[in-house]
């Protein structure tokens, strides 16, 4: 099964379980968004609108990558706060790919303006629940809490990185 084609190909990303704090997992999501930000700020039109890791299998522009990071934020966030209300969300790699593949069905139309905003909004909003744990609750579930902010830290990098080495950019 392919995540997005190009990412389960290339390379897996291990489990980690670094004790860190959850204003130490904020700060590493807040700055791997910015990151991201960042870049797409410096898309140009006919960048934002390229589909540089298609020959990879990942068929969505730039845009769209970059809204999904911000999708992904809303349904990690939705999946933390079930954790810690208790309940146990079934979240398998299948149902990813059904949340990626119903995004990108509607995500085509974004503006950039539109998505850069999406993804300050919906990474703010993560930030802020994950900066709002106590060190306990990153353990709620088996360590998913922490997983899943883990998770968040990496994902804006690896789309990025991804993106830059297919368009030749090594920034």
């Amino acid at each position: 099964m392919q995540l997005h084609g190009y990412r389960r190909r290339q390379r897996y990303i291990p489990v980690m379980t670094e004790a860190r704090s959850p204003a130490a997992h904020a700060e590493l999501i807040a700055a791997a968004r910015d990151r991201l930000l960042t870049f797409a700020a410096t898309c140009t039109d006919e960048t934002w609108h390229s589909r540089p890791l298609a020959a990879h299998g990942d068929h969505r522009t730039v845009g769209v990558i970059v809204d999904h990071v911000a999708h992904a934020y809303e349904y990690m966030g939705g999946w933390v706060r079930e954790i810690l209300a208790g309940t146990d969300p079934q979240v398998d790699v299948a149902l990813v790919d059904r949340l990626n593949a119903a995004h990108t069905a509607r995500a085509e139309h974004l503006t950039q303006a539109g998505a850069m905003e999406h993804l300050t909004r919906s990474g703010d909003d993560f930030v802020a629940l994950i900066a709002g744990l106590r060190a306990a609750d990153l353990a709620a579930d088996g360590g998913r809490v922490r997983r899943f902010a883990e998770i968040a830290a990496r994902h804006p990098d690896t789309h990025r990185t991804d993106i830059q080495e297919a368009l030749g950019d090594s920034a």
